[in-house]
């Protein structure tokens, strides 16, 4: 029964990933249009800002802070007994070893505005994984979708 809830648990946490991924890929799709006063409204103020001429980018940090680290060990060892009589001698010789990889993901959001219109939307970072791409994003984005829709 515990292993039933923890799959399940597993199967929910996939899917509210898979969910923000889609909320990422529909927020590019539905600020690019907006006003630079609408993004202002629904994502606040930009983490850092360039302007080059008519066009701007604001650039927004997104992500809930996911990490996974994965550490591999393993050790090996041997023994040598000799017996002479009552008396035992021998050497134990032992050797191990361990790697570990730690990732993060997160997600820096770019709104290219053009003449006070979002023109673009751009998404640079390890935003997600395989079949989550971009979900890091949604953080950041998901209250212009919701004002869309």
């Amino acid at each position: 029964m515990r292993v039933l809830g923890i799959c399940a648990l597993g199967v929910a946490l996939a899917g509210c990933a898979i969910q923000r991924s889609q909320v990422a890929q529909e927020a590019k799709a539905s600020i690019v249009g907006m006003t630079k006063e609408q993004v202002f409204t629904c994502m606040g103020p930009a983490a850092s800002k360039a302007t080059e001429g008519a066009t701007e980018i604001w650039s927004y940090p997104s992500g809930n802070g996911y990490r996974s680290t994965t550490v591999v060990a393993g050790t090996d060892g041997n023994f040598n007994a000799t017996r002479s009589g009552n008396n035992v001698s021998g050497t134990v010789s032992t050797f191990g070893s361990a790697t570990g990889v730690s990732t993060a993901r997160f997600c820096t959001v770019n709104i290219v505005i053009q003449d006070g219109v979002v023109s673009q939307v751009n998404y640079s970072g390890p935003t997600g994984g395989l079949l989550t791409g971009g979900e890091q994003c949604a953080f950041a984005v998901e209250a212009c979708v919701k004002k869309q829709g």
